[in-house]
């Protein structure tokens, strides 16, 4: 019971609002304050159309000559709807005599309506000493006539409304000088890509070294990672095993890398190999063979005999090719 107390208090707050709301709106909003500028009437004032009669759409002046005080300045504000006529241009020309000052307006404008139309009435801002006032010219007439002759209708012409500027077509070769760069612009960049492509391109030729070197760098390498001291003498017999293949391949010719071990030995047998220790080779095979495929355990003492076999078998086959001989010169003396 003490919980439903405040709740319906809420309640009859919010039903007491919602009652109250629709006087509030109907509440009138207070009034604006009145604006209205005090209005003067100058000394003289002369108006004067120039010409009376003019053709629709054709500029007229209308002039606008003010007599007023000299501490008095007349500035013209122009209208915001002109309806019929087209507000081109003014001008404001003032002259001080003795005792006034003379103030003449010309402003340019056109009609664009048939018959007797009124020139809408001009505003004007003055400045006098006791504050800022206000002045207006009432609107003029002025004849506006037709730019086709009398005898237009009778001859098929019809007078017809100002239009709005459409847009016309105008043959131009544009599109298709775009299209032509495009062209020539796809085909510079597939010339310059197949250029690049197929450009003379520098390779820096790196001379090969003798064979004997080659294979002693090869074998100071494997020597240099130690793998026997690091439990990996299986794949020290791998790698020496390759070093030792390919320098025989390419020592006598014949593809090595790619041959059982019975294969190898065969080779070596039916070639000319001066100088082979065929029996320490046919024990590295076996040796080889053993750790690589059938897990057989090798000493660190075996491992530097076999990496020893390695370098004694390149001095022992070995044999460096002949110095190029130079090619018969006329220049070259010759002996008698």
């Amino acid at each position: 019971m003490n919980r439903l107390i405040p709740l319906l208090a809420v309640w009859l707050v919010v039903a007491a609002l919602m009652m109250a709301a629709p006087a509030w709106a109907q509440a009138p909003a207070p009034a604006p304050a009145s604006a209205t500028t005090e209005q003067v009437e100058p000394q003289n004032l002369s108006v004067r159309l120039e010409p009376q009669q003019v053709r629709i759409g054709d500029p007229f002046v209308y002039e606008v000559v003010i007599t007023h005080p000299k501490d008095h300045r007349y500035e013209l504000k122009v209208p915001q709807e002109t309806g019929d006529f087209e507000f081109l241009d003014q001008t404001r020309q003032r002259q001080d005599g003795p005792d006034s000052a003379t103030t003449t307006f010309r402003v340019r404008m056109s009609a664009f309506a048939l018959g007797s139309v009124a020139v809408p009435a001009l505003p004007f801002d003055v400045a006098t000493p006791e504050g800022p006032k206000a002045f207006t010219v009432p609107g003029r007439t002025v004849d506006v006539t037709s730019t086709l002759p009398p005898d237009a209708e009778g001859q098929g012409a019809d007078l017809f409304d100002y239009k709005p500027p459409e847009e016309v077509p105008i043959r131009s070769w544009r599109l298709v000088l775009t299209v032509l760069g495009v062209l020539a612009a796809a085909l510079l960049a597939w010339v310059l890509f197949r250029w690049w492509r197929n450009r003379p391109k520098h390779v820096e030729v790196v001379p090969v070294l003798p064979l004997d070197v080659r294979t002693r760098k090869a074998l100071d390498a494997l020597k240099a990672e130690d793998l026997p001291s690091r439990g990996r003498v299986k794949d020290f017999y791998f790698r020496l095993s390759e070093i030792i293949r390919g320098y025989l391949g390419e020592r006598y010719g014949f593809e090595a890398l790619e041959c059982t071990s019975s294969e190898l030995m065969a080779s070596l047998r039916r070639l000319s190999t001066p100088g082979l220790p065929e029996d320490k080779l046919m024990r590295f095979v076996s040796e080889s063979d053993m750790v690589k495929y059938a897990r057989a355990d090798a000493s660190a003492d075996a491992c530097r005999d076999a990496l020893a076999f390695g370098y004694s078998l390149i001095d022992t086959t070995y044999v460096p090719p002949p110095p190029p001989q130079a090619s018969d010169n006329a220049a070259a003396p010759r002996v008698q």
